[in-house]
């Protein structure tokens, strides 16, 4: 066998072990999101400081109905934006980086696992 083929299907095997995102674990994305508490609820539907997050899993943007959202955020959900795993999985370690002049003064979550788990913990809260 050529080391080509080799290469190549040493790569494959890599590529396809590999989940396009890292499958969280919903118990420590509670106590990760003991962080988001302060200004956001997952149980009642009931906003906050920040918007309600129950049900934020297929959610459009900017859509919780009575919440005032900052402009920028608006236009994030005018652009199409829809809350999903590859969504959080960008703005939860930089929200003011992914919606820049953001009303929320959350620093971010720099741990890739956090960040997985707590996304685990949101899609537990439908």
């Amino acid at each position: 066998m050529s080391k080509k083929l080799i290469l190549a299907a040493l790569a494959s095997a890599v590529l396809f072990a590999v989940p396009a995102h890292a499958e969280g674990d919903a118990a420590a994305g509670e106590k990760v999101f003991a962080k988001c508490k302060a200004c956001h609820e997952v149980e009642k539907g009931v906003n906050k400081v920040g918007p309600t997050l129950k049900g934020l899993i297929g959610r459009k943007a900017a859509s919780v109905e009575g919440y005032k959202y900052s402009e920028a955020m608006i236009a994030k959900g005018a652009e199409g934006v829809v809350w999903d795993e590859a969504t959080l999985t960008a703005y939860l370690p930089d929200p003011k980086g992914f919606v820049p002049k953001t009303k929320m003064a959350f620093a971010g979550l720099k741990k890739p696992e956090d960040v997985a788990n707590v996304i685990a913990y949101l899609k537990a809260h439908p």
